[in-house]
Formats: C-alpha cells, sequence, structure tokens
C-alpha cells in the first residue's frame, strides 16, 4: 500500500467534522470539486468508501468512523505540538492561557490566579466567553485551562478532565433594614427574590430546597451574571440568592449584610484541561491548592 497522504487525510477530518463540503472548501481556501476530488483519492487508497451521500447530507460509513479516530488523534497531536512550541519560544517567560465562563464570580477569578501575579517570568492571558466556546478553543490547544461553575462531563469525542477545586456556601443577602423579616428560609415565600439562571447549579439546588420547604418563591429576576446580580442585590430592596464571596465590598461597606447560609445550597467551580501528552507545570502546581486556600482570598 503507498504511503498514507496527511494533506488528503486533513481535507477527510475537516470534512467529517463539519459535514458539510461546500463550507469546508471555503474555509480551507479551494474548490468543492477539489475537495471531493482529494477525499476520494484517500477512499481508493484506503480502499473503503469512507462517507455515504443521502440528499445532499454526507455521513461516515464504519470505516470512516475508524478513520476518523484515528485523523483525530492525528491532527489534535499536531495541534498540541504548536502549542507547546509557541508557549515554550519566548525565552524564560511561561504564557498561561485562562478561559472563565461569563457568569463565573470575578472575584473568585483573582482568588484563583493570585499566586501568579507576583511572577515576573509569567505572563497571562485571561478569555472570558460561553462554556462551549471554551471548551472548543481548549481542545484546540488555544486555551490551557477553563474555569466554570458548571461541571464538564467527557464525551465520546472529548476526554475533558473536570476537576472540582472549590466549594462556597450560599446565602441569602439583603439590605440591613431587612434584618427583622428574615429569621429561617420559610421567610422567603414572602420576599421578592434575585437568583441565578435555571440553568446555574445555586439555581437548582435552591429550587430542590423550596420543594422541601413546600415555598412557592416570587421572584423578581433571574440573571446568570454574577456581576449584574450583584448590581441588583444593591440597588433593589429584593433579596438576593447568591454566594457573599460576590458582595464582599458591599458588605464590607455595610450596603448589605448575610442574612443566613442556606444549607446544601453551594457554588462549586471546576477546573477543566483536555489530556495532554506535555501538561504544563504551572497548572498542576495551580489545581493542587485546596479549596480553603484559593477561597481563603475570594
Amino acid at each position: 500500500m503507498p504511503r498514507l497522504n496527511y494533506h488528503h487525510l486533513f481535507y477527510f477530518w475537516r470534512v467529517a467534522k463539519g459535514k458539510n463540503l461546500t463550507q469546508v472548501a471555503r474555509e480551507l481556501h479551494v474548490s468543492q470539486s477539489a475537495l471531493s476530488m482529494q477525499i476520494k483519492q484517500l477512499e481508493e487508497q484506503m480502499g473503503h468508501p469512507l462517507f455515504r451521500r443521502e440528499g445532499r447530507q454526507l455521513h461516515l460509513t464504519e470505516p470512516g468512523r475508524i478513520a476518523l479516530e484515528y485523523a483525530e488523534e492525528i491532527f489534535n497531536k499536531g495541534e498540541e505540538l504548536r502549542a507547546f512550541m509557541r508557549d515554550h519560544s519566548t525565552g524564560h517567560t511561561r504564557q498561561l492561557r485562562i478561559g472563565a465562563v461569563a457568569t463565573l464570580s470575578r472575584n473568585f477569578l483573582e482568588a484563583f490566579i493570585r499566586p501568579l501575579l507576583p511572577q515576573e517570568d509569567i505572563r497571562l492571558s485571561l478569555r472570558s466567553a460561553g462554556l462551549d466556546e471554551l471548551l472548543k478553543e481548549l481542545a484546540e490547544h488555544n486555551l490551557d485551562l477553563v474555569l466554570s461553575n458548571i461541571p464538564v462531563i467527557a464525551d465520546r469525542e472529548r476526554s475533558w478532565r473536570s476537576q472540582r477545586i472549590a466549594r462556597q456556601a450560599v446565602s441569602v443577602i439583603g439590605h440591613p433594614d431587612k434584618r427583622a423579616q428574615y429569621t429561617d428560609i420559610g421567610d422567603l415565600a414572602h420576599q421578592r427574590l434575585l437568583v441565578p439562571g435555571p440553568h446555574s447549579e445555586i439555581r437548582m439546588a435552591f429550587e430542590l430546597v423550596c420543594q422541601q420547604w413546600q415555598i412557592q418563591p416570587k421572584i423578581m429576576a433571574e440573571v446568570d451574571d454574577m456581576a449584574m446580580l450583584r448590581l441588583l442585590a444593591r440597588d433593589t430592596q429584593c433579596l438576593a440568592i447568591l454566594p457573599g464571596v460576590v458582595v464582599k465590598d458591599e458588605i464590607r461597606k455595610g450596603e448589605l449584610i448575610e442574612l443566613g447560609q442556606l444549607t446544601d445550597v453551594h457554588e462549586n467551580f471546576y477546573a477543566v484541561t483536555i489530556r495532554r501528552q506535555f501538561q504544563l507545570p504551572i497548572v498542576t502546581e495551580l489545581l493542587k491548592r485546596g479549596s480553603e486556600d484559593i477561597l481563603a482570598v475570594s
């Protein structure tokens, strides 16, 4: 059998992932006919059809799925090598690229990176976006680590490593004049509430507690962004369900108080990485820290 043409394999890999010849051809700056011809030549070399066409849709055959698994490993290793060489090409400066989901507490993010800030040989790159976008960047080795308050489950395509690195209590937060109106969770039935969005772990745990206490909460607003939730807690007369650390500055100034912690309601923080041949030592060191160590300065 002739030597494998990796150029053809790369084209197959892109089409198998994209499932659209026209779009992939445009991204690769080749004609659709040239792209189809190169895949056909790969199929001839393999001795098996890699795709079957149903209307305008391309579907992988069984040999195609096997070829895709090998191609994924080959080209992901290539991207990892490129990222490794790039990150070690700036002399003694170590580069660390961290992605943080947009809903993550900025106080927590600052606390997580705080040990790195005095180190003059480290260059940090911080990126905020949605979880799906950040995971894509992580898979392409454009990020070294993703911080999330949502757990990530490994699937057939990606062997994510999702490690819980911290957990903090969630409280009922309000203005000082609300102290007399709150003694226990049952009082929440009579208050207008600010709560995290419906996909938040905090929100799901809070709803379970409400069910246990047979409470129908009066929700004034549900907010994904902790920074916005903090502003609404400060600027309205509603009670807010959130970790006290989010409003630590307002609590210190006396603008808000922690009326009480909610039993069995927590915010979890996860560090998500992907299996790499060369894991950065600085990432390993960061992930060795305990929850108390991280939260102590947040």
